[in-house]
């Protein structure tokens, strides 16, 4: 088969189709033939040979997968059979035509929906509904502050903080991004780049601050994420896209307010790479959302949901897919097409 690959840690330049063996499904796995995959910013990061795949999880870029049942392993339980669309949250291997997925991390792709747009669902989504839901406890008329918000995590959050019926607060680098998120459903929104977003948001929340924080960036806005974090707020990092290096009184000034901070990476969360503990958390955050989310992306049950596709690359273009979200000007999900 043929999958994204590259030889040596580098640029996008370095990447290229590369002609490898088709795996086989082990015990209780389902072999996915894919139709489309998506961009994340780790397969950036392991690109550059910064991200390591965890062990035991494939060497090539991918955390997320759409297309059809095409082989069983032993031992599978019987709920799902060859032919079957569904879309699959990955360790790694997503970008080729086949993947190997844990039977228990699969879900099926809602009614009507292409694979492209499905493709851009399950690691996105399940990180934004991990974060707010399993990590952040979020609640009822709680205000949730969304970094990065016009990315596929951040688009996704803005739909499920308003699905639980809390309010999102967002951040983004240009106007045209802050006019997607508020189509989106942000309650405000607010230019990081020409504004400073604490006093923005205090003067939105009427000096009260958010309950959570939903935080990629890290080290740069550390300051200003204290300054309008609510008492006994929640600061979650889950990336660390300005570096992790603080300088300053953070303990003292988190201290104060009585906040919390939490951290999490899903693709950590390996069967191999942890324990079985870490095995099925992934499949009781799959279940949940699949219960719980999954129907709302169909149509006939409000809110309705809407995955964001920024664009589509094929297999073949990966190195430009690459390029284009380095630029950091994606509204949602770079899809990449893998061809049959």
């Amino acid at each position: 088969m043929f999958a994204a690959y590259f030889d040596c840690p580098g640029g996008p330049e370095n990447l290229y189709m590369k002609e490898v063996m088709k795996p086989d499904p082990g015990e209780g796995e389902v072999l996915l033939k894919v139709s489309a995959s998506a961009l994340n910013r780790a397969d950036l990061l392991q690109r550059r040979g910064k991200y390591p795949p965890p062990k035991g999880a494939s060497d090539i870029l991918g955390l997320e997968a759409a297309g059809s049942v095409a082989g069983l392993g032993p031992g599978c339980s019987g709920r799902w059979k060859i032919g079957d669309a569904g879309m699959a949250l990955l360790s790694g291997g997503g970008q080729a035509q086949y993947v190997t997925v844990p039977e228990g991390l699969l879900m099926p792709i809602p009614k009507d929906m292409t694979f492209i747009q499905a493709a851009a669902i399950p690691e996105a989504w399940l990180t934004a509904f991990q974060l707010l839901h399993f990590v952040g406890k979020v609640q009822e008329g709680e205000r949730v502050l969304i970094h990065a918000g016009a990315s596929g995590v951040g688009m996704a959050a803005i739909q499920l903080v308003g699905l639980a019926k809390a309010i999102p607060i967002v951040t983004a680098g240009t106007q045209e991004k802050l006019e997607a998120t508020a189509n989106a459903g942000a309650a405000a929104g607010f230019n990081y780049k020409t504004e400073d977003f604490s006093e923005k948001v205090l003067e939105f929340t009427q000096g009260s601050g958010v309950d959570i924080i939903l935080d990629c960036v890290g080290a740069s806005h550390w300051e200003k994420n204290l300054n309008c974090l609510s008492t006994d707020g929640r600061w979650i990092i889950y990336g660390l896209l300005s570096g992790g290096e603080v300088h300053g009184d953070l303990l003292a000034r988190l201290l104060s307010k009585r906040a919390s901070i939490h951290t999490s990476l899903l693709r950590s969360r390996d069967k191999e790479a942890s324990s079985v503990f870490f095995a099925q958390y992934k499949e009781r955050l799959v279940r949940a959302f699949t219960e719980e989310v999954l129907p709302h992306f169909c149509g006939g049950i409000s809110p309705r949901l809407q995955p964001l596709v920024d664009s589509v690359y094929p297999l073949h273009a990966i190195a430009e897919a690459h390029r284009a979200m380095e630029e950091n000007k994606n509204i949602g999900k770079i899809v990449i097409e893998i061809p049959v």
